[in-house]
């Protein structure tokens, strides 16, 4: 006897009209990731190449197994909570972000898609996650000791140039990491009868007006904070510190560009542990229980040639422990 049941098998369908061999062979959904960028691609090229390898170091190739939206805004912080907003209307998986500014848009779009930060100055101070050990909510990531490092650098000044007594601190008014920093470094410069000047840009036009008034209020040598958008333009801000002959510290990649010295984090390592974080969190993982993790390792770079330009003798006590000199 033929029944409906055997029919149907005959016919390829299954129960419930579904047609067997397509519900057996649905596509695996490729997860999507989104990258929320303070600044431009090209000014943070390196970077993102990291987080590329981090990500092939775990199986993920992006355009194969992996996709990618990539949303930059070009240095103007304004833009980055209608990026983020875009990305979290993609229904993305995951949103990597850099800096404080980009985390806490991100943050501020959504409570739900997990963010992973590949680099932050101090998430607890900023108010981006509620602990190291379990940060709850949906953000987790890499962070570092910024307002100590920050401080560090002055008391590295200080020891190089004894005489020191103004230095002017170069930042972008709207990186709201700025207050943590600003309260360590005042502390450190009284204590080294230091006395700071603020010096504020929002974008690269501006840094030329900066150094003409550091220099009009003659200033003994200046500190460059870590930003998006400064660290895209290290190079510029490099070749004005020179240009003006003022001693300067910053972070890493503004002593490989031409500073003169940086004492930092190794940015470009934090950025390729970000894949970490993200694949944790495709397999399954909630971020709120993924640990934050602290960046401890910092490293002192010396530009032997920025030095040299500028007559500039390092004394013995910061040569020996430079981890690395720029010949």
């Amino acid at each position: 006897m033929i029944t409906r049941r055997k029919i149907l098998i005959a016919l390829g369908t299954g129960l419930g009209g579904w047609p067997l061999a397509g519900h057996a062979q649905q596509p695996a959904k490729v997860p999507r990731i989104g990258f929320l960028g303070s600044t431009s691609a090209a000014g943070y090229a390196t970077q993102i190449e990291a987080l590329r390898a981090g990500l092939r170091d775990l199986g993920y190739v992006e355009g194969k197994n992996i996709l990618i939206e990539w949303r930059f805004a070009e240095g103007n912080y304004e833009r980055l909570p209608g990026l983020a907003a875009e990305l979290v209307q993609l229904r993305v998986d995951v949103i990597v972000t850099h800096g404080t500014p980009g985390t806490r848009a991100a943050k501020q779009a959504t409570t739900t898609i997990p963010i992973v930060m590949a680099v932050a100055g101090d998430a607890i101070a900023t108010g981006l996650v509620a602990s190291i050990a379990r940060p709850g909510g949906n953000i987790t990531g890499s962070n570092f000791f910024f307002p100590e490092l920050c401080a560090k650098r002055l008391e590295l000044l200080k020891e190089t140039f004894p005489r020191t007594k103004r230095v002017a601190v170069l930042l972008n008014p709207g990186n709201p990491s700025n207050e943590p920093v600003l309260q360590a470094m005042e502390m450190a410069a009284r204590s080294l009868k230091v006395e700071l000047q603020k010096f504020a840009v929002r974008g690269p036009n501006e840094f030329e007006s900066a150094f003409a008034a550091m220099a009009k209020s003659r200033v003994d040598a200046a500190t460059i904070l870590e930003d998006a958008m400064l660290i895209a333009n290290a190079r510029a801000i490099a070749d004005l510190a020179v240009k003006q002959r003022l001693p300067s510290i910053g972070f890493k990649e503004f002593a490989e560009t031409g500073g003169l010295m940086a004492y930092g984090a190794n940015l470009l390592e934090m950025y390729r542990r970000a894949a970490y974080f993200v694949d944790k969190i495709l397999k399954g993982a909630k971020p709120g229980d993924i640990p934050v993790e602290q960046s401890t390792k910092f490293e002192l770079v010396i530009n032997m040639k920025t030095a040299k330009a500028l007559g500039i003798t390092f004394p013995q006590s910061i040569l020996v422990r430079a981890d690395k000199v720029i010949e």
